[in-house]
Formats: C-alpha cells, structure tokens, sequence
C-alpha cells in the first residue's frame, strides 16, 4: 500500500471516529482501544464545555448593544461571576455523579448507576434550593458587594434575580451531563447544551429588543431567554434521562432517599466543589477589583475579555471528564492498568490542545501589535 493510500485511510478513519463521537455511538469503553476511548469521548465533552460558555457570550454581545451598555455588560459579567459559585458546586457534585455512574456501569451495574444518579438530583436540588433564594432576596446587595455603583445595582438586579432564581437550570445542566458522561453517553450532554444555546441565541435578541406584540425587555430579557433556553436544554436531557434508550434510564423507584449513597456522594464531591470554590472565588474578587477601580467601562472590558478566555479554556475541562468517565468505568472493570494509561493519554493530548490554544492567541496578539505599530 502506497503512502498517499495509507494516509488517505487515516484520514477515513479520523472522519469515522468523529462522526462516531457526535452521533453519541454506544461502545465498551473498557474493551476498545484506549486511544479511540479518548476520542469519542473527548471530542463531544470539549464541544460541550464550549458551549456552556457561550451562554454568557451571547448575552454579551446582545446587551453590548443596548443604550446603556457600559452597565449591562458589567451586570451580566458580575452576575456570572457570582454564579461561579452554584458553577463550582454543579461541577463538584457533576465530579461525583460521573465517578460513581461510571463505576457501575464497569461493573455492569445499571441499577446501581441510576440509583446513585437520583440520590445525587435530589441533593441538587436541597442545596440549589437555598441559594436561589438567597440570590433573589439579596440580589441588589450581591450586585454592590462585588463592586457595581448602586444605580448600576438597581438597574441589573432584575437580571440577577432571574439568573439566580432559575440557577437549578445550571446546576442539572451540570449534573445530568455529568451522570450521561459516567454511562459514556458524552454526546447528550453535548447535544443537550447545543439545544440550550439554540434557543437561547434565537430568544436573546427577540426578548431584549422586542418583537410585533412582544414588548422590548433589555437587559431582563438576556436573562429569561438565558433562563428558558438553559431549561429546555434539562428538558431535553430529562427525555433522555427518563425515557431514552440509553445504558442510562431513570424511575421513581430510584428516588427512595438513600442515606448511604448520598453521604457517599457528597464526600466524593466535596474536594471537587472546594477546588472550584477557592478558584471562584479568586474569579469573584479580581472582578470586584477591576469593578471598584475601573469604574463600569473597564469592568465591562475585563468580563468581555474573561468570558472569551473561558471560551478556550472549558475544553480542557473537557477533557478531563473525558478521563473521569474512563478511569471509573475501568476500575469498576478490575482494570487498573486501562485506567491509568487512559489517565496518561488524556494528559498528553490536554497539553497538545493547550499549547496549541496558548500558540493561537499568542502570535494573534504579535500580529495586532506589528499592524498596530505601522
């Protein structure tokens, strides 16, 4: 076989691999090869961590528009970074849920997976439950704590009423994925978070501008379409999630509080939801910093230029996960061995993406300063 014919069947086989992995193909992770493994489940995990942040983008660049901009753009980007923290205890909790499913399902234990998959919704939402309300009786408070003038609160505190209010959205955003990405499922999740950003792209400048008999809502609107479009998205999971024809397969049975489990659970995430906290909250007080000393344009331009940065940077958790899923499901196969290579590899091509990424926006900058300097 001739060099052109081997490489032109390396690249068939790329195209197969990938078409594979979007389309959510069911395989045994802990039989394949470890290098195909990755892939189909690192591609739709990184699409997926693009996507969620692409919420905070589309809601950016549509309230960019808006009269007062200044102040929007800072409120949406203060408020996101308020909600780092319900991000960091989604993700925590997502951490545990795809370790524990994904033990299971190595053991071929689809009941036990789904049982734990419920106990950890349920304390989704005991816990989501106290923050919402805290977020929409303290929102105007939460909003001058991280910086913003009181007349930049009074105008945004709607805005993060809705976001904090309808921040369960988030959270089982976070979770069912997390438990799709345990079964090795990655492709729903992905899936779920295009469906999300759909309709949040189509509503976004339909409810903050206004459209025939649909009065103009600005800045309120960028947070009920961010809302509706993040619920749909769990909507479309929960299909999946209770009558799809996946490994994983909800019931009322497996709601019956199991004390055990969910202890368990929760001492699985706490690191994972601390790790987040402390990053989050270094997030929150360089925010606060940039908005009490840079008034409301520099805080605007630093959310801008945050949230495009966290557009590269989501992938590589992606990746991760990608890990998560494949480590579990090999130790609950006796296979310690598959585990840590899988670990090995996953670190070999997250540096290889982030080198890349680092490469990209370096010479891009050389670039500008060489055109700006003529």
């Amino acid at each position: 076989m001739t060099t052109t014919h081997k490489s032109a069947g390396k690249v068939a086989l790329s195209f197969q691999l990938l078409k594979e992995a979007l389309q959510g193909k069911e395989i045994d992770y802990t039989t394949v090869s470890i290098r195909k493994a990755v892939i189909m489940l690192a591609i739709p995990m990184m699409l997926e961590m693009m996507m969620e942040s692409v919420f905070a983008l589309v809601d950016l660049y549509f309230v960019g528009h808006l009269k007062e901009s200044s102040i929007a753009i800072q409120t949406v980007g203060l408020t996101e970074s308020v909600l780092t923290v319900i991000y960091s205890v989604a993700i925590g909790m997502s951490m545990a849920a795809t370790a524990v499913v994904a033990r299971r399902i190595g053991e071929k234990n689809k009941e036990g997976a789904a049982h734990s998959a419920a106990q950890v919704l349920i304390i989704a939402f005991l816990v989501n439950t106290v923050l919402s309300i805290a977020g929409i009786i303290y929102a105007k408070e939460i909003l001058m704590a991280m910086g913003a003038t009181e007349q930049a609160a009074e105008h945004g505190q709607m805005f993060t009423k809705i976001m904090m209010g309808s921040s369960i959205a988030i959270m089982l955003l976070f979770l069912i994925n997390g438990i799709f990405r345990g079964a090795g499922n990655a492709a729903i999740a992905m899936k779920s978070l295009w469906v999300a950003n759909i309709c949040n792209v189509i509503l976004c400048p339909i409810l903050i501008n206004g459209l025939g008999p649909i009065p103009a809502m600005g800045l309120t609107g960028a947070a009920v379409a961010t809302a509706t479009g993040r619920s749909i998205g769990v909507l479309y999971q929960s299909y999946h999630l209770f009558w799809g024809k996946g490994l994983m397969r909800l019931a009322a049975r497996h709601f019956k509080v199991d004390a055990e489990v969910m202890k368990s659970l929760v001492k699985i995430a706490t690191p994972g939801i601390f790790q987040f906290v402390i990053a989050s909250c270094s997030w929150i007080v360089l925010a606060r910093l940039v908005a009490v000393t840079g008034g409301e344009d520099g805080s605007a331009g630093y959310q801008t230029a945050l949230r495009l940065m966290m557009f590269f940077m989501l992938p590589a958790w992606g990746l991760s996960g990608a890990a998560s899923t494949l480590v579990g499901q090999n130790l609950g196969a006796n296979a310690p061995g598959r585990a840590e290579e899988s670990v090995m590899k996953t670190v070999k091509y997250n540096v290889i993406f982030m080198l890349t990424v680092s490469l990209i926006f370096f010479y891009w900058e050389i670039g500008w300063l060489v055109f700006l300097a003529r």
